[in-house]
């Protein structure tokens, strides 16, 4: 594993995210590390259809958008959103 990995969970735990956020390239702009069962989730933050619901590495998640690296340390049970890609993440208790 690389050092200047940030995450304490490993690169290829699997993080559910969208086919928006995959394929349509949509940026991320909410993500939630859900306290029930630990998962991370990445959204464009729009309303989640489970049909586009997809199960991807935490890995591609970061390759993808490097900028939720900054998110490493958001607790379990705690949502994060921004207006844009270039806005800064507000974190709050789910």
């Amino acid at each position: 594993m690389s050092n200047n990995w940030v995450f304490n969970d490993l690169p290829n735990t699997m993080v559910l995210t969208t086919k928006d956020v995959l394929i349509t390239r949509k940026p991320i702009l909410f993500v939630s590390h859900d306290e029930d069962d630990s998962m991370w989730q990445f959204h464009c933050g729009e309303d989640v259809d489970m049909d586009s619901a997809t199960l991807v590495s935490l890995r591609e998640i970061v390759e993808y958008d490097t900028s939720v690296t900054i998110l490493n340390d958001l607790p379990l049970g705690w949502i994060a959103w921004r207006e844009t890609e270039s806005s800064p993440w507000t974190r709050q208790k789910s």
